[in-house]
């Protein structure tokens, strides 16, 4: 029955011009509905993602951030809606994305640095243009830990390390970070933070990251986008300006402290309706 109402409700929300974003959109989301059971978590949703920019995503339990840039990333199908990346569909878009759970990300009969240069291999890649992106990707990240070896051999931050750099390997437009600290100790993710914000300030690669924790959504973030509950619609977009790299020292600048305390009003104002 559900699956009927869904086939129903999703045929009747009406096909809209598709809308431009404004100049320097990187993704353009127009009428992005998702039903599950039944039930609406996007419905006609539209939202515009800047080039060059760190965007965080956050929101109440079960408004649906990971499944919104799931089904940006192509991993879960829409129901119906538009997706364009710079005016090109997803197949035609290079992206990379860092999963949550990096136990099951990596392939356990790959040594490490297999894992890492995988994206390049499927791209046909010389031996030679590999060897030449990993020696990068490991004076980028300051390895000390032996890729070699197999990642169930690694600890969770070095294995999420290497995550982050197979994700980058290929040069990506855009990419996705799915609570990447979320299971990772204080030092690591400090860590990763850092490095984060060195390869964004070098390439200026979009990255679209969720995040549970409110200090780290804008700590990282050029904008912070806040999600109401079910069915999910923009609450507020707010921008952070702060210049990069931002340090610990950040935590305490009243520019940090004055973004997370509107964010925080705006996500106890959402909860609470």
């Amino acid at each position: 029955m559900s699956a009927v109402l869904n086939a129903k409700v999703v045929a009747d929300v009406p096909v809209r011009p598709f809308a431009a974003g404004p100049a320097g959109t990187h993704i353009t989301i127009r009428g992005l509905t998702k039903y599950f059971a039944g039930w609406p978590l996007y419905e006609n949703f539209d939202l515009d993602i800047p080039k060059h920019k760190i965007v965080s995503v956050f929101g109440p339990n079960g408004c649906g951030k990971s499944t919104l840039i799931n089904m940006i990333a192509g991993l879960i199908p829409i129901d119906s809606g538009q997706i364009l990346f710079d005016g090109k569909d997803l197949k035609d878009t290079k992206i990379g994305y860092v999963f949550q759970n990096y136990r099951e990300a990596m392939f356990p009969w790959m040594r490490t640095i297999d894992n890492i240069a995988y994206p390049l291999v499927l791209e046909g890649r010389s031996k030679a243009e590999v060897d030449r992106r990993m020696a990068e990707l490991v004076a980028s990240f300051d390895v000390k830990f032996d890729l070699k070896r197999f990642p169930y051999e690694l600890s969770g931050g070095q294995q999420q390390t290497a995550s982050i750099m197979r994700a980058l390997a290929p040069g990506p437009e855009v990419l996705f970070l799915d609570e990447p600290f979320s299971a990772l100790d204080f030092e690591m993710t400090l860590f990763i933070r850092e490095k984060l914000q060195e390869v964004f300030m070098q390439t200026g690669t979009t990255m679209l990251l969720v995040s549970h924790d409110l200090e780290e959504a804008v700590y990282l973030a050029d904008e912070v986008l806040l999600l109401t509950k079910r069915p999910t619609r923009v609450a507020e977009i707010l921008q952070y300006n702060d210049a990069r790299p931002r340090t610990v020292a950040t935590l305490s600048e009243p520019s940090f402290i004055a973004a997370k305390k509107m964010s925080l009003e705006i996500f106890q104002r959402e909860v609470r309706r």
